[in-house]
């Protein structure tokens, strides 16, 4: 089965005041599939860990590092969350959030949003494996090769991570499975299990016009 809906899925988007937050895992693929369903819908896309870093202009990992507990932290950090949907570009978007997005301070701000759809993006550990990436303290980019046994010791951190956040998960309005998925046809079996069939043929007929005008350039 592609995807679950605990609701009604044809009634969550709305052609007006759109907010679909994306959850799940670190490395699950939240920023590449968002960016993408933002593209079809047409709509705004946030990543919330960039927006909190502009918002408190520090990385994630120096903001974390002022705060004692990790509820502490999401407390502050949904501050940066409350600020995007703040902003009148927000009336229709698709916001990636952290993996704790539906957690503490961050669950309180997108409980209280109006309008909001979620979705939780759930993948095998080995595909997540694969696409783990590593920063340094300011949220640059490292380059590392893992050895077999570090290989082996992220695959148990990815399943101890899947199994500690799956509560806050169950939150979610929608679960998509994206096995063997790239972002291009994630983000289409996340429009399709959401979007009424006149919303659907309407971004298809966009991509359509789309490739036609890329085809005459």
């Amino acid at each position: 089965m592609i995807a679950r809906s605990t609701k009604n899925a044809t009634s969550l988007i709305k052609h007006c005041n759109m907010r679909i937050f994306i959850a799940g895992v670190s490395c699950v693929g939240k920023t590449a599939i968002g960016a993408q369903l933002a593209g079809l819908l047409e709509c705004r896309f946030f990543d919330l860990d960039v927006e909190t870093e502009r918002f408190f202009e520090t990385s994630i990992e120096r903001l974390r590092n002022r705060h004692l507990t990790s509820h502490d932290f999401q407390i502050a950090a949904s501050q940066a969350l409350r600020h995007v949907l703040s902003r009148e570009d927000s009336y229709n978007c698709v916001i990636a959030l952290p993996p704790s997005g539906l957690m503490g301070g961050y669950w309180k701000v997108v409980n209280e949003t109006r309008d909001a759809t979620i979705v939780v993006l759930r993948d095998t550990p080995e595909n997540i494996l694969k696409r783990i990436m590593f920063y340094d303290i300011d949220s640059r980019p490292l380059q590392k090769n893992l050895t077999d046994r570090e290989r082996g010791l992220y695959l148990r951190e990815i399943k101890r991570d899947i199994a500690y956040f799956n509560r806050s998960f169950r939150r979610a309005h929608v679960s998509v499975d994206i096995t063997g998925c790239g972002p291009n046809e994630a983000s289409r079996k996340i429009r399709d299990t959401l979007t009424p069939a006149s919303l659907k043929n309407q971004s298809e007929a966009s991509e359509q016009r789309s490739a036609r005008m890329q085809a005459l350039v």
